[in-house]
């Protein structure tokens, strides 16, 4: 009897190890690439990984989000396998499918889309004290024009061209992180700055918070470079979000989309898991920052240029978004 039963003993525990080494191995994890911890790409990031961790009894995926560089970083990460999906501007998505800019060695075409988020606005902060009121007062000025490789740097040299200025001619230009802007501008090492960003966002926050008073730059007559950009489209930065600026009126300026992206390497399943989460608790969604406020299932699938990944595509079409 004694030897019946340890025998059960042992089979239950090899039964039970069996299990929980099966439980483990089904068990995926998924990496968002996002941008600067003051950015807005970082929570968005966090909040997509928040909506695909909350449903993993039904998929056993765990998704955590990484600050990282930004769009460029991302879209390579994601093509290189280092990262499962990551946050990028819509206009270094066109390129980079399109082979163009970074990409101009060819093509992309791994590259695949989840779906767009956030609206951001291609924003131009200066000092009051500077003089600054329009774009061409920039001409001989200290600007922040941001980092090698980012789409904000990108943005904002197609908006100093569309005023008639050569950002290496017609300026001082500062090649930073647009996230140290706010410390330059406030400490007088830069007259201005430019930062593709969704809003409110903190680094902005700080820097219009501080002693040193700051005005929102309108960056209009770009009518030409929006019909030549598809990517591109009017904005506004609402004076509201900001209310130690000295603006008290909306600032109108053009954007572009962030977008959730990932390669056709990522399984079908990964990607619809992924999708699926985003989608069915898009009233959870939108609250967990303000720059998702205005997302509506129908805008959140216009303004991409790579396809989308079979993964999302198989859920647009279950739901009815995508006939």
């Amino acid at each position: 009897m004694m030897y019946k039963k340890i025998i059960l003993f042992a089979s239950a525990a090899l039964l039970f190890h069996s299990c929980a080494k099966d439980e483990k191995s089904a068990r995926r994890f998924i990496t968002i690439g996002t941008g600067g911890l003051t950015g807005v790409y970082y929570p968005v990031g966090g909040a997509v990984s928040k909506m695909v961790n909350e449903g993993y009894a039904q998929h056993k995926i765990r998704a955590t989000a990484e600050s990282t560089g930004g769009s460029v970083f991302n879209i390579n990460a994601v093509l290189s396998g280092d990262v499962e999906f990551g946050i990028a501007q819509s206009d270094r998505q066109f390129q980079a499918w399109n082979g163009e800019a970074e990409w101009s060695a060819g093509p992309q075409k791994n590259l695949r889309v989840i779906c767009a988020l956030h609206p951001e606005s291609v924003t131009l902060l200066a000092a009051e004290d500077s003089g600054i009121r329009s774009i061409r007062d920039l001409e001989g000025k200290r600007v922040n024009i941001g980092d090698p490789g980012s789409g904000n740097r990108g943005n904002a040299i197609d908006a100093l061209k569309n005023a008639g200025l050569d950002w290496e001619k017609d300026i001082k230009a500062e090649q930073l992180k647009a996230v140290e802007s706010a410390n330059l501008l406030q400490d007088g090492r830069i007259d201005a700055y430019f930062y593709t960003v969704g809003h409110p966002n903190g680094s902005i926050m700080e820097a219009t918070a501080g002693a040193r008073k700051m005005r929102f730059i309108p960056i209009t007559d770009t009518e030409k470079l929006i019909s030549e950009n598809p990517f591109y489209a009017k904005s506004i930065i609402p004076a509201s979000m900001y209310p130690s600026a000295v603006n008290k009126e909306d600032t109108l300026t053009y954007g572009v989309k962030a977008t959730l992206i990932t390669s056709s390497e990522v399984p079908d399943d990964i990607a619809y898991a992924v999708t699926k989460a985003i989608f069915e608790n898009i009233n959870d969604f939108i609250t967990l920052h303000p720059s998702l406020s205005l997302l509506t299932p129908e805008n959140m699938i216009e303004g991409n240029t790579a396809p989308y990944h079979n993964g999302a595509l198989r859920y647009f079409k279950e739901s009815g978004l995508i006939k």
